[in-house]
């Protein structure tokens, strides 16, 4: 099982706001920042830690399209939630991104939301029996 990761962003109040409204829509909780680092826990998942990187370049942004991570996936419960998260995005500096679909969803109704800084987070609603 996966501990913990951590984003390197490059403005941590900016990321903050975005990152703690997402995840604390999906049951994670942020608990006191350690030197500079915000964490976020989930009772049966792993940390997210988010933590401003010390050797940006100007200009450089984070690109999914690199070599590296491309997105995080979450699964989110069934019903209302997703369309909620869906209808407050832009509000806390998530962009929704064009979808139809995903082989790894296995059939879930799939969202993309990506932050200010190109981060990209994948929600996926199981499919309903």
């Amino acid at each position: 099982m996966l501990h913990h990761l951590t984003l390197w962003v490059p403005e941590l109040d900016r990321a903050e706001a975005s990152w703690c409204w997402l995840l604390g829509r999906l049951g994670y909780e942020r608990v006191a920042a350690i030197d500079n680092v915000v964490l976020l826990r989930h009772p049966d998942g792993p940390t997210i830690a988010l933590e401003q990187s010390s050797d940006m370049v100007p200009g450089m942004l984070y690109s999914r399209m690199r070599p590296g991570l491309n997105h995080l996936a979450f699964l989110v419960p069934a019903g209302a939630v997703l369309a909620d998260i869906v209808a407050g995005a832009a509000e806390h500096g998530w962009t929704t991104l064009p979808t139809d679909g995903h082989p790894i969803a296995g059939g879930g109704e799939v969202v993309y939301l990506e932050d200010r800084d190109g981060f990209e987070v994948e929600l996926v609603a199981p499919a309903r029996s």
